[in-house]
């Protein structure tokens, strides 16, 4: 018995000595488990960390817009003498009287119009966040003539910048069914962590303030240029600062530079173009204020060697290059926003910009224009360079908008005139007949939105808005948008004066929008 019980206790005591071991070794085995399942979420964390950054959403954004549009178009030309018909006759017969006849009986007073032209616009923008500081911004558009895929319904020979599709207009004026890059430019911003930015490539120089409010699109930022010195899809790059002061919200200045035309090799005598230079822009900008409801604009360009005629392939002209530079032109120009809040059942959104240009011919005329020079000449008149002067224009452009939020209705008004020797750099505007911001007169323009209250869904900047409007212009004077040969005095040309275009005293546009922002 006591062996028995001997037995049992030693048995008991060695069981009890082995059970804390098993033990130990049970929870270093669930501590390895946790160690190694740690590691697996932490690595799966990171996978899903660097999913997020890379998802579009992180470093992509995308956004656009539709419009259909109608325009009903009627004008009025008077009584001239057509330059081309008589250039044209000319060369054919060598007969100074018969090109004389042909070109007056060409030019007699007649009224253009197009009762519905309808076109459609698309475009698609862009934004990539390649690293930290470092943005690609892109806008791809098309605009096109309904039953149409040439430019021939949207240009003539009555306005310069409306006698074909060019190099700054692609995408502006309507043509075929193409997707253009319309906008492509890269940014770095905060360079040595300063508020300082450098942007190069096709630049977003278009479509500027006060233009926005009649587009119903937000006031662009920092990157864009007031509409009524430059309209034009420049090749350039802007070296920017932002500095921070108090007193003076959201200021910068930037300095921008663009390239309007590149005459390619040069040097060999054989060359065509071996006298002509490149076209070349400069610009600053300086914004001491700006914010909601006030901003300032200050703005000063100057071009080098402006050409004579744009590089395109068009049925009224034919194809058509630079053949010599005039001279150079300096703009300044200045412009106010504002808004004010809670006035009656609305907002009221406003705004006045002036601005003057001065045109210096050099001694170079153009035998492709009649031998006209850079705001001086009449159309094959005696040429005598030496008797050219600078010549300054001056232009105002004023407006706002009216906004009844609870209704999502906005009626605008504007109205802008331009002296006689007024000269601007905008053929891309948004307007069928010509860009009116380059009239030598008055324009008159009124219009209508009404946006439908749907809630937005791509973006918080979607919406869907008619529009409609109404354009009324009265021309003054001869050239409007033109810089090649002297302006003249509409109501005082006769019939045997020689007209590089058809001169338009009057125009009218009533117009109406579908458009669609996402």
């Amino acid at each position: 018995m006591k062996r028995f019980t001997r037995n049992v206790l030693s048995g008991a005591l060695l069981t009890g000595l082995s059970l804390p071991l098993s033990a130990l070794a049970a929870d270093q085995d669930l501590q390895q488990r946790i160690d190694t399942l740690s590691k697996e979420v932490e690595s799966l964390k990171q996978e899903v960390d660097q999913t997020k950054k890379k998802s579009l959403g992180r470093w992509l954004e995308l956004g656009g817009d539709y419009r259909f549009r109608v325009d009903s178009l009627r004008g009025e030309v008077v009584n001239h003498a057509s330059g081309p018909v008589f250039g044209q006759t000319f060369m054919q017969t060598g007969d100074m009287n018969a090109a004389f006849a042909a070109a007056m009986a060409a030019g007699q007073g007649f009224k253009p119009k197009n009762d519905s032209l309808m076109t459609h616009r698309f475009g698609l923008n862009m934004k990539a966040k390649a690293t930290k500081d470092v943005t690609v911004t892109a806008r791809l558009l098309m605009y096109k003539t309904s039953g149409s895929q040439d430019d021939d319904a949207t240009t003539s020979n009555l306005f310069a910048d409306r006698v074909g599709v060019f190099d700054g207009t692609v995408g502006h004026i309507p043509s075929d069914s193409k997707l253009a890059v319309d906008q492509a430019y890269a940014t770095w911003n905060n360079i040595a962590g300063e508020p300082v930015w450098f942007s190069v490539g096709r630049r977003p120089s278009t479509g500027g303030i006060p233009t926005h409010l009649k587009d119903n699109r937000p006031k662009p930022g920092s990157s864009g240029t007031p509409a009524l010195l430059v309209d034009y899809a420049f090749d350039g790059l802007t070296v920017g600062w932002a500095p921070d002061i108090e007193a003076l919200p959201g200021a910068y200045a930037k300095l921008c530079y663009g390239r309007g035309f590149e005459n390619g090799f040069v040097g060999n005598s054989s060359s065509a173009n071996n006298s002509l230079h490149d076209t070349d822009m400069i610009g600053l900008q300086v914004i001491p204020y700006d914010t909601d409801n006030f901003s300032i604009f200050a703005q000063y360009n100057r071009g080098f060697n402006i050409f004579d005629f744009p590089k395109m392939s068009d049925s009224n002209f034919g194809d058509t290059s630079p053949s010599v530079d005039l001279g150079d032109i300096d703009w300044y120009g200045l412009n106010f926003l504002g808004r004010v809040k809670n006035v009656g059942m609305g907002n009221i959104n406003w705004f006045v910009s002036g601005a003057v240009s001065n045109a210096q011919p050099n001694n170079n005329v153009s035998a492709n224009a009649g031998f006209l020079g850079l705001m001086n000449g009449t159309f094959m008149g005696q040429t005598d360079a030496s008797s050219f002067k600078d010549r300054t224009g001056w232009a105002v452009y004023v407006g706002g908008r009216y906004d009844i939020e609870q209704t999502g209705t906005k009626l605008g008004f504007e109205y802008n005139h331009g002296s006689k020797d007024w000269i601007t750099f905008a053929p891309a505007a948004d307007d069928m007949w010509t860009s009116k911001v380059g009239t030598r007169g008055n324009v008159y323009e009124g219009y209508v939105i009404q946006e439908l209250k749907l809630a937005p869904i791509s973006s918080y900047l979607s919406k869907v808005f008619f529009r409609l409007g109404y354009q009324f212009y009265d021309f003054e004077y001869t050239g409007s948008n033109n810089w090649v040969g002297a302006s003249q005095k509409i109501a005082d040309l006769k019939s045997t004066d020689l007209q590089l275009l058809a001169p338009v005293k009057y125009a009218q546009d009533v117009y109406a929008t579908f458009e669609v922002h996402f």
